[in-house]
């Protein structure tokens, strides 16, 4: 099959915040031993899309790191390749505007179609379906769409298609959605359509959604794709947060079964030993990655690669990134918290009924969730309340009381 996969990877994701502060939203860990761009590499690789090129921009060195040559996603064959491309001069201004930056690229491919993909949602999806589907209806652009809570359609491009999936309207994050089919981002091409665009569109911020499809629909023949299964983009605290939590549901309420041995997700895997479990240690509905070591109370949590919990300390409902260590009597609830910090002895992070919004960015946290960066040494008895931003900056050492008021932001 005749296709080149660009995968967009390049952007902030300002609204993960604290976790993009130092990473790409696609590099930011994901169900413990994973990172979000795993999803789309090993759904690439399980359809059998070999050429790809990933477009990076801000910081991409640990996301340069991970996919290396590509190996584990089994694109390091004599058949295939992985091109990672980063801007010459001026940063992409648009999801459109990063291909036009690489038109070159794509030019070279002399490929039939082109498979525009982002890289930080996470589902499972046979993109062969989608091409046979694009084929057959002799399609110039299909695109992937999914039905969502008509609720959040602000944060999308919402289509209307009709009978035939031939999509009659595309608006970009329309204030006023007066329909609930969402485009997830997904986007095939049949190649000179998509270089026609590139060339013949002049605007410096030309964007996919914003501009090249709306321009297409009514000219050219543009389809829905309809996705069923699932899909989810983790770019808000309160998403990232349900979708690893979803995960460790029971087999029947399980939304993504990431133990299908015939569509596995593939990752660079840290060599690290297995999981040890104290002689006292209670667990309940949990993901422990390997070198994680639990003497304490783990409950609806998910722990990465290398996390330490001490005996009777407590973690519940929370996200803990590698090698975070929580010490004795510590107790960790409702948190996400970035590797390597380390939770003092009998201190509580999470802690509480304030329910006060993030007090600087109340879009950001106003669940009771509270995010703490990298490195961060949490001391020894100090409480930190609801909905609370802790950069890896702060100097927690020298707070007033040992308490951080819910709400708070500290850099």
């Amino acid at each position: 099959m005749e296709v080149l996969a660009l995968i967009l990877a390049g952007g902030r994701g300002s609204r993960l915040d604290i976790l993009s502060e130092n990473r790409v939203k696609p590099s930011v860990p994901f169900a413990g031993k994973y990172r979000i761009i795993d999803f789309t590499l090993s759904n690439c690789s399980n359809s059998g899309i070999y050429n790809i090129a990933i477009l990076t921009q801000y910081l991409p060195f640990s996301l340069n790191d991970h996919i290396g040559s590509g190996k584990p996603w089994d694109l390091d064959r004599r058949d295939s390749k992985v091109t990672l491309l980063q801007p010459h001069s001026d940063w992409y201004n648009g999801t459109a505007d990063a291909c036009r930056k690489n038109i070159h690229y794509i030019e070279q491919s002399q490929s039939k179609y082109t498979l525009i993909l982002s890289g930080d949602h996470i589902y499972k999806m046979d993109y062969r379906k989608m091409i046979d589907q694009h084929i057959k209806t002799n399609a110039s652009l299909t695109v992937a769409a999914k039905v969502i809570d008509i609720s959040e359609a602000h944060r999308f491009g919402i289509l209307e298609a009709d009978d035939q999936n031939l999509i009659t309207r595309f608006v970009e994050k329309p204030k006023n959605a007066t329909s609930n089919l969402a485009s997830m981002g997904i986007y095939v091409f049949n190649t000179d359509v998509l270089l026609e665009k590139l060339r013949t569109m002049e605007m410096p911020d030309l964007d996919f959604g914003s501009h090249i499809i709306p321009s297409m629909i009514g000219k050219d023949s543009v389809y829905a794709y309809k996705y069923y299964d699932y899909w989810k983009d983790v770019g808000t605290y309160d998403s990232y947060l349900q979708a690893n939590l979803e995960l460790i549901e029971t087999v029947d309420k399980i939304p993504l079964d990431m133990y299908d041995s015939r569509w596995k997700v593939y990752t660079k895997s840290e060599e690290l030993p297995a999981v040890k479990v104290g002689s006292k240690a209670v667990i309940k509905q949990a993901l422990l990655s390997n070198g994680s070591i639990v003497a304490g109370s783990v409950e609806r949590s998910v722990l990465s690669p290398g996390v330490i919990i001490h005996p009777f300390a407590k973690v519940i409902n929370s996200v803990l990134l590698n090698n975070v260590e929580v010490k004795p009597g510590a107790i960790v609830e409702n948190c996400i918290i970035d590797k390597n910090t380390i939770i003092g002895e009998n201190a509580f992070v999470g802690f509480g009924t304030d329910m006060t919004p993030n007090k600087e960015n109340p879009s950001l946290l106003a669940s009771g969730i509270t995010v703490l960066g990298k490195r961060i040494s949490v001391p020894k008895n100090m409480v930190i309340g609801r909905n609370c931003r802790i950069f890896n900056t702060a100097k927690l050492n020298e707070i007033e009381d040992n308490i951080v008021i819910s709400g708070s932001t500290l850099r």
